[in-house]
């Protein structure tokens, strides 16, 4: 099972991929607000990057439930193996 830390740090990882950004720091209230250019294409090429990564699957009432990173952390924790 995945500890908080290594999501954040596997995010992390993600998100410099998705956003070619090596600046961004997650934090539990991070969104996509605060993010220039995390728009509906962003969030699904992370969406995607996290279930690929820890080989599981959102379905679409968990992905309405998402308004930030802490959230999503919140969900891949209760999901991954």
């Amino acid at each position: 099972m995945a500890t908080a830390a290594e999501i954040y740090k596997a995010l992390s990882e993600i998100f410099s991929d998705v956003f070619l950004r090596d600046d961004l720091v997650l934090t539990p209230a991070l969104n996509a607000k605060d993010v220039r250019g995390w728009d509906s294409f962003k969030q699904i090429e992370i969406i995607m990057a996290a279930e690929e990564r820890w080989a599981i699957k959102f379905n679409t009432r968990e992905l309405d439930s998402l308004r930030s990173v802490g959230d999503l952390v919140t969900l891949i924790e209760a999901k991954a193996p």
